[in-house]
């Protein structure tokens, strides 16, 4: 790597390790501590007022494993160097852009209503990460990765963000390509972003809540917990890999053919076949996908 590249890795550690110290020490408003705190006492006050599965534990099995991934996911995966990666990473391909007489956006979205651009945004990424998540399904070790996810028995808001950390590569590399295209402002994405972490919260909740007709437009815990049934009927397994993919919107799965809801179930089992044997540690779960033996 050349050397100004080496230098850009280090600047952007240890601008990001800055950053997350400014942003857990002194939280505002707008920081993403704060985003991350209000979402979970939400979800959290929900849960204890407004339960759906009554016998499970307000602390249910695993919830200080997955308020540590909360944590580890949202702040410190960044300060083991990925988001140097990602910023060199970045670089090379904007000078590779500049190089083919590429710069700038391809679709420039300036000239749209910022309302209209925010819809938009939420809209596309929510798109993209839809496919990427049916991809985390098809793709045999992507689905090693995933089965952490898929790893959790008891469902609470705090499990939304128990995900390896190499998802996270994944998303973000296969998301930046589209949306390098396109001129959105990072004030943008920290919107949406808040956005789907609320929605995304909500849907992993022991919160069951009624959308009427907007259960076609909108995801929900009622309709994600299905998502994460340890049975499915084989011929949904066979021709989707699973159901229900949508993260915030449902209306890509009921388009796509992917959407399956045939009660309201509280008790429905959740899991992976085989999680009897599956760790229950974040070190292990981390080996897991590396492991010999893979989840069904």
């Amino acid at each position: 790597m050349p050397v100004d590249l080496w230098r850009r890795a280090e600047e952007s550690f240890l601008g990001y390790a800055r950053w997350v110290a400014e942003d857990v020490s002194s939280p505002g408003w707008g920081s993403y501590a704060t985003l991350l705190v209000t979402a979970s006492v939400v979800a959290f006050a929900l849960e204890r007022t407004r339960p759906w599965r009554t016998e499970q534990a307000l602390l249910r099995e695993d919830f200080g494993l997955d308020a540590f991934y909360m944590a580890f996911n949202f702040f410190g995966f960044g300060l083991l160097g990925y988001v140097a990666l990602s910023d060199v990473t970045s670089a090379l391909v904007m000078e590779a852009r500049r190089s083919a007489g590429l710069e700038g956006a391809l679709l420039d979205v300036s000239g749209l209503p910022h309302a209209a651009q925010l819809v938009l945004l939420f809209v596309l990424r929510d798109l993209v990460h839809y496919g990427i998540h049916r991809l985390l399904h098809r793709v045999p070790f992507l689905w090693r990765l995933h089965a952490v996810h898929h790893s959790v028995r008891e469902m609470g808001f705090a499990a939304h963000l128990r995900y390896h950390p190499l998802e996270t590569v994944v998303y973000r590399s296969l998301e930046y390509v589209p949306f390098a295209l396109i001129g959105f402002g990072p004030g943008d994405f920290f919107l949406v972003h808040a956005v789907a972490l609320l929605v995304g919260h909500l849907n992993h909740s022991n919160v069951a809540y009624a959308l009427g007709p907007l259960r076609y437009v909108l995801n929900s815990s009622r309709m994600h917990l299905w998502h994460h049934a340890k049975a499915l009927p084989e011929e949904r397994r066979e021709a989707h890999g699973g159901v229900n993919f949508g993260l915030t919107l449902s209306c890509w799965d009921w388009l796509f053919g992917t959407a399956y809801w045939p009660r309201d179930e509280a008790e429905l089992e959740l899991g992976v076949a085989g999680d009897e044997d599956y760790p229950r540690g974040f070190f292990g779960q981390l080996a897991a996908p590396f492991a010999r033996s893979r989840p069904e």
